[in-house]
This record gives structure tokens, C-alpha cells and sequence, in this order.
């Protein structure tokens, strides 16, 4: 389960994804209509949000390039009273369109139909190596072990340790994947919440043999 978001508003694209990343749906961005189209190649997601205004090529292109050869489903981003671009948006194969501005809420009662009625509404487990993730329960299981529950912050965290398995991720990204635009750089919350993650997926938390950390540049899930 994979959500593409396509917006040149950097602000509104990084909410958008804090709204669904906080939902348990993975997601991929792009500010431009090229940009948009590599990560649809090189992605495959399962839905595609899609902003009409975008630079280079359209987000009216995008998607009949998209729909040419997919039946993904496509939901137009437009500005509120564009009737225009919304009738354009359906005639050129989009399954939805949602005006802006719009509310959390909405958004994400809007991405639940698309995908339940493209049979994929439920966020499938995510897995690396003995480690996997119930999106929907919002639990994490190692080695076939029993299920036990995280927090939202530890979720979001762990969410992106397992999409980027053996690969050192800085604290940067995570505090911004983690806590949104809120993050304001403190990396003292940061290993407080590393902490809390290994008491629930590490047999010796003092040892960890999967969330490791990298002195000086971040953290990564051995697997």
C-alpha cells in the first residue's frame, strides 16, 4: 500500500503526507509533473493524489499519461470553484477530485473510498527482515512473536525503518517523518523515542540487533 502525493506546495505536500504517514499509509512526493511520473514508474502506489497546477508538465498530462496504460486511482487536487478543472480532471479519466482548501478529515474519508473501492482500503503489513508492521492495529511482531501495540510516534518511526532496511537514515528525516513540521530539530525526543522502539522490538535494548545506532549520522534497522 503506497500513496504518491504530487503538489508543488511544499507545505501543503509535506501535511498531506503527515495526515496519511499519522493514518498508516506509506507515501512517496513529488513537486513536479516529471518528478510525478519517475515516482509512478518507480513506485508503482496504489493511489495518486495529484495537484492540477504543477510546473513543467500539468497535472491534466500526468494524469492521462498515467491512465493510458493504469487503471490506478487518480484524485485531483483543484482549487475550490474550478469547476473547469474538475470536469476536465474526470473527462481525462481522474476517479476523484478534492477541492482546496480542504480539512485532515475529509482527505482522509476521501483516500479510504478511492481505495475501497479499488479493493486495497486496508494498509497491508509492512515487513523487514523478522520484523513487520500492522498498519491498521498499529502493532509490530519479531520473529513471529506476538503482536504488541506502538504508540503513534513510535509507529511513524518505525514505518520509515522499515521502508529503508540497512541503510543509515539521519535524524533530519526522521524528526520531519516523525513529528511534521512540529520537529524542530530536537534530537533529545528523538533518542527518547529510539529508546522506547527498542524496549518493544529488542530482546536486549542495551544491545540492539536491529535498531541500530550510527555514531554521528543517524540510525538504521539491520535486517
Amino acid at each position: 500500500m503506497k500513496i504518491l502525493i504530487v503538489d508543488d506546495d511544499r507545505e501543503l505536500r509535506e501535511l498531506i503526507g503527515f495526515v496519511l504517514k499519522s493514518a498508516g499509509y506509506p507515501v512517496v512526493e513529488a513537486a513536479d509533473g516529471l518528478e510525478a511520473l519517475r515516482q509512478y514508474a518507480a513506485e508503482t502506489p496504489d493511489l495518486v493524489l495529484l495537484d492540477v497546477n504543477l510546473p513543467g508538465i500539468d497535472g491534466f498530462e500526468v494524469c492521462r499519461r498515467i491512465r493510458a496504460d493504469s487503471a490506478t486511482p487518480v484524485m485531483m487536487l483543484t482549487v475550490r470553484g474550478e469547476e473547469a478543472d474538475q470536469v476536465r480532471g474526470l473527462d481525462l479519466g481522474a476517479d476523484d477530485y478534492l477541492p482546496k482548501p480542504f480539512s485532515p478529515r475529509t482527505l482522509l474519508a476521501r483516500v479510504r473510498a478511492l481505495l475501497r473501492r479499488a479493493g486495497a482500503e486496508r494498509p497491508a503489513p509492512l515487513g523487514a527482515g523478522a520484523i513487520v508492521l500492522d498498519p491498521d492495529l498499529q502493532t509490530v511482531s519479531v520473529g513471529g512473536a506476538a503482536a504488541v501495540r506502538l504508540t503513534n510516534l513510535e509507529f511513524r518511526l518505525l514505518q520509515l525503518m522499515v521502508a529503508t532496511p540497512n541503510r543509515t537514515v539521519p535524524p533530519e528525516r526522521l524528526l520531519r517523518h516523525v513529528w511534521g513540521d512540529r520537529a524542530t530539530g530536537d534530537r533529545q525526543l528523538l533518542k527518547q523515542l529510539v529508546h522506547r522502539v527498542r524496549q518493544k522490538v529488542e530482546s536486549d535494548p542495551a544491545d540492539p540487533r536491529y535498531l541500530k545506532t550510527v555514531s554521528g549520522v543517524g540510525y538504521r534497522l539491520e535486517v
